[in-house]
């Protein structure tokens, strides 16, 4: 069948290189962007890195739609799926192609009381207008957008309390060891750290604690996590399995349909399971495998996950998959100001950590892609090029 029409669902950075891609491509046919916010496409990453500290005000991708020829739809939102038709909250869009690129929405706390999200670029800008010295803030959860919005409001004079229900920052992200030498970078900074603190409820003055305990608040953001944005889908012909799952190839169980970005749940045959990476880089570039099968392709998505965040005046790299029983290796000391944290997973390493040294994370990011073995004496070494722990 040949396409000529290709609808993305989603107007975030996965669906913009996506037609990118497609155009890139030489694909001549129409294309529609069906975009739920009034925005047209801009990058996340700066809401927390940037925009909150004052840096920058606007993130909008710089996007020739009349050039690109792409039909762009603003504030409809994708309510359901029928044959060879997207249906949205305002009306219908025929298409031989679909892309599901509609990313992913954050989790709420329980409670009556206001909570605030940091997920789009209006809920940044209005957080940021309240970032003023004095003003009380409850963070909860010490992930990597609740350290960026804790720094971000420190700096800018706030008294800032971070409530995690975790033993550490960062610790479902990257185990509790590593997250844990992370904790004094926030009493660094002025911010009181609460650690295995749940949070009961969201009140009109703050928050009421598992214990019973009042913690008052002028504001309170909520960063415990996201979840796919894929409920829309439900009932569909399209399988879900946390986001839409789809094959190495990023075609979803419904013939015609693929997915990109953080809904969706691909096939890694470097890891051997289904993976949904929440993160810019899967953004950037899974959309150029997605173009090419759209168009009959058959190219493989199989990165090595990669992340970055910038946090109490540091450079925090992640790249890589590790789980909780690979074996941990120091490289530098972890209460210095520059350390990397390596997992190996039988004799190769499978994640790294590096903070604040940037030639650990690019060397790494190579030995991760050719699954080298290293050696882990030489691993440990700061002084040692990390390439050269390979063994053989």
């Amino acid at each position: 069948m040949s396409v000529s029409r290709v609808v993305v669902a989603g107007g975030g950075l996965a669906g913009m290189r996506t037609i990118e891609a497609l155009r890139s491509r030489r694909y001549a046919g129409a294309v529609t962007l069906i975009c739920a916010e009034r925005h047209a496409p801009y990058d996340r990453p700066p809401l927390s890195k940037q925009l909150l500290r004052g840096g920058v005000d606007d993130t909008t991708l710089d996007a020739d739609f009349a050039t690109l020829g792409v039909d762009l739809v603003l504030g409809e939102t994708a309510v359901g799926i029928a044959e060879g038709t997207l249906l949205t909250d305002r009306g219908e869009h025929e298409f031989d192609r679909l892309v599901v690129a509609t990313g992913s929405v954050p989790v709420g706390l329980p409670g009556g009381g206001p909570q605030r999200f940091l997920r789009t670029i209006d809920d940044a800008r209005a957080i940021r207008d309240r970032l003023t010295p004095g003003r009380r803030l409850a963070v909860v959860g010490a992930g990597w957008i609740g350290a960026e919005l804790a720094t971000a409001a420190a700096a800018r004079g706030c008294l800032v309390t971070v409530v995690e229900a975790g033993e550490a920052p960062l610790a479902a992200a990257i185990g509790p060891q590593a997250g844990a030498q992370t904790q004094r970078w926030y009493a660094a900074a002025g911010v009181d750290l609460r650690l295995g603190t749940a949070v009961g409820q969201v009140t009109g003055g703050g928050l009421v604690l598992a214990g019973g305990e009042q913690l008052e608040a002028d504001d309170v953001v909520t960063a415990i996590g996201v979840r796919p944005a894929v409920a829309w889908l439900d009932g569909s012909p399209i399988k879900l399995e946390n986001g839409v799952a789809v094959d190495e190839g990023l075609r979803a169980s419904l013939p015609g349909v693929f997915a990109a970005g953080d809904c969706s749940a691909f096939l890694s045959r470097r890891y051997g399971r289904r993976l949904r990476v929440e993160h810019w880089d899967n953004a950037l570039h899974a959309p150029e495998v997605a173009a090419a099968n759209v168009l009959g392709g058959s190219e493989v998505y199989d990165p090595v996950p990669y992340f970055w965040s910038e946090q109490f005046g540091r450079m925090v790299q992640y790249a890589g998959h590790h789980g909780a029983t690979d074996r941990l290796i120091w490289r530098g000391d972890p209460a210095g100001e520059r350390w990397t944290a390596c997992w190996l997973a039988g004799g190769r390493l499978a994640a790294l950590l590096a903070v604040d040294r940037p030639r650990d994370l690019s060397q790494a990011k190579r030995v991760l892609a050719a699954g080298a073995a290293v050696d882990p004496a030489r691993l440990s070494d700061p002084d040692v090029p990390l390439r050269d722990a390979i063994i053989g």
